[in-house]
């Protein structure tokens, strides 16, 4: 049964406004919120990283630059532990944690391959970095080595620990999602919900639900107690990039190729809102106590002086009374 607040927090969806933060020369590829929600960092096709205090202004010139890496920064995950630390994965083999503070990048990691995912582990102590290759890299973040690696024979897509730590999860280029033991990485179970490629997950804030997104238009909800899969949202036509839940795990936001994210009710199923977008979608990200969505695709802008187009290295946070 919907609280009363819920139901407020719905309708008054339609009359939240976005604002756009723009200083990236490429398109942005990832998103993520601090964990004290002061912070929002983007990464993006151009090399670099940006931290911003979105609540407080969108003036690019009050944004921070991370600079450092040599190819694109494909994801980004800040430390659960520690609100100032950013760690970055990158195609030039590297993973960077930087301060953000000071903008500064405070360690660089050698990876064995060009990095597209990264996952920090709940208690802070661990970072896992997926490459192209399908191999995950766990870095120990009181050394920063590399401690040891588990190499898939199948396309790892994305990848997270539950929120106890004890478990590993990884989506796959078969549909499934791998539910391994850590830190022994023995496979526990396979979840087979997806006819197509499964590209992103996502654990609820509560700990109740794994929901995962595929080249099959959908989004499954999975129970994390007996992993049985008990919704399925089916509301865009292109293959699910990116998935998140809001903060108190009420709401489910997906984006695609759709010129529209979709925000849906966990509970019910049924689409609340949607925001339109104008371009594919990449990233979205909840903010972890506020109903603020980050989110940022490949939005082109005229080349000044004209003669086409030009990537508009944008995000935008919708969510604001005014």
């Amino acid at each position: 049964m919907q609280t009363h607040q819920l139901e407020k927090t719905i309708t008054g969806f339609p009359s939240l406004k976005t604002r756009e933060y723009k200083a990236h020369k490429s398109n942005v590829h990832t998103v993520g919120w601090n964990c004290d929600g002061r912070r929002l960092a983007s990464g993006s096709v151009d090399k670099t990283a940006r931290v911003w205090a979105p609540e407080r202004t969108s003036d690019p010139r009050s944004s921070i630059e991370l600079r450092g890496h040599t190819d694109s920064v494909d994801q980004l995950r800040w430390d659960p532990t520690h609100p100032d630390h950013l760690a970055t994965a990158s195609c030039d083999k590297t993973v960077r944690i930087w301060d953000a503070r000071s903008g500064k990048s405070i360690h660089k990691v050698d990876t064995s391959g060009q990095n597209i995912n990264i996952s920090w582990s709940p208690d802070g102590q661990c970072i896992a970095v997926g490459n192209k290759e399908d191999m995950v890299s766990f870095i120990d973040t009181r050394t920063f080595k590399v401690e040891h690696t588990y190499q898939s024979k199948v396309e790892v897509n994305e990848i997270s620990w539950s929120h106890a730590g004890d478990l590993f999860l990884l989506t796959t280029g078969q549909g499934t999602v791998k539910i391994m033991a850590y830190p022994s990485m023995k496979e526990l179970r396979v979840l087979d919900g997806h006819t197509a490629n499964c590209y992103c997950l996502e654990l609820d804030p509560r700990g109740r639900y794994l929901a995962t997104g595929s080249a099959d238009a959908l989004v499954n909800l999975w129970e994390m107690q007996d992993f049985s899969c008990v919704r399925t949202f089916g509301k865009l036509d292109w293959p699910i990039r990116t998935i998140s839940f809001s903060f108190d795990g009420e709401f489910i936001a997906s984006a695609s190729e759709d010129l529209a994210i979709d925000i849906s009710s966990v509970e019910s199923g049924e689409t609340v809102h949607k925001i339109d977008c104008y371009a594919a979608m990449n990233t979205v990200a909840w903010h972890p106590s506020k109903y603020l969505l980050a989110y940022a695709g490949d939005e082109q802008e005229s080349r000044p002086g004209g003669g086409g187009t030009v990537m508009a290295g944008n995000l935008r946070v919708f969510g604001f009374s005014g």
